[in-house]
């Protein structure tokens, strides 16, 4: 069995897109795998041009744009893998992270899904490891209650922009930007899919959501790591994502909680 299912989605991103295809086969050595290359409805080349560039991938060409989470779930669907990897168009490794992350998740059974260290182009690392929104942190980050914490409690309370990414812990929530997941728990989410309600933005937090959910764990992995072109596949956030924000917050928090979320949010200058 195929250890790894790789799935990229391509849309109007030709250059990044092939230099993500490139690494993964020049730095992938330790696993199985297999690469499925989504093209998202694509005018800037023909889909044909990445099998043609790349023979050994699966091409799954859609006649329209599903987004981030729709695409993924058209590549998941032809996955053979018995871990999926869903990576950014507009990362590329630079060691065999795919191996190294795989592994971990092996040996971690209470682990849904892991993500890895994510830097910047010119170095320096970005925020994949996250919290879920909450009164606690909210209030501690408000009252600037995290000045009296030593600096790991701190981190490993707070994760975000206040961790330094630079030991594995557990999160909330993971970026979906290198998202590797166990096959298996797919058949306990609601129509053996990732949830694809979000177009882009905010899926990836939707989808910690449902998996812990599930009894899973989200981990961080600072062991392996990959080059984020941050915003090189999507472009920058916009209102879709303040809005995204506002809908998961809805389905998933009730009454006071959810006022009480808004309200910190505001205060906080978050969205």
């Amino acid at each position: 069995m195929i250890q790894v299912s790789i799935v990229v989605i391509n849309y109007n991103t030709f250059a990044l897109t092939t230099a993500c295809l490139e690494s993964i086969i020049a730095h992938t050595h330790g696993v199985s795998y297999e690469i499925i290359l989504v093209d998202n409805a694509s005018v800037e080349t023909r889909p044909a041009v990445f099998k043609e560039r790349f023979p050994a991938i699966k091409l799954v060409a859609s006649e329209k744009n599903l987004g981030f989470a729709g695409g993924n779930n058209l590549g998941i669907a032809v996955a053979e893998g018995e871990v999926i990897l869903l990576l950014n168009s507009d990362t590329y490794l630079e060691d065999d992270a795919i191996t190294k992350a795989y592994t971990y998740l092996k040996q971690h059974k209470e682990v849904g899904v892991v993500s890895t260290r994510l830097t910047y182009v010119q170095g320096g690392n970005q925020s994949p490891a996250q919290r879920f929104p909450s009164v606690r942190y909210y209030l501690i980050e408000l009252l600037r209650l995290q000045k009296l914490l030593p600096k790991r409690t701190r981190q490993k309370l707070l994760l975000g922009a206040f961790f330094d990414h630079s030991f594995t812990t557990e999160a909330d929530w993971v970026w979906g930007t290198f998202f590797m997941f166990r096959r298996e728990l797919l058949q306990q989410l609601p129509n053996g899919k990732l949830n694809d309600d979000f177009f882009m933005y905010c899926e990836d937090i939707q989808w910690c959501w449902d998996i812990k959910k599930l009894g899973y764990q989200i981990h961080y992995y600072s062991d392996a790591s990959v080059v984020h072109v941050m915003g090189g596949s999507s472009g920058k956030k916009n209102v879709l994502n303040t809005d995204n924000r506002k809908t998961f917050l809805q389905k998933n928090y009730a009454g006071i909680h959810y006022k009480s979320i808004v309200l910190l949010e505001k205060l906080l200058g978050i969205n």
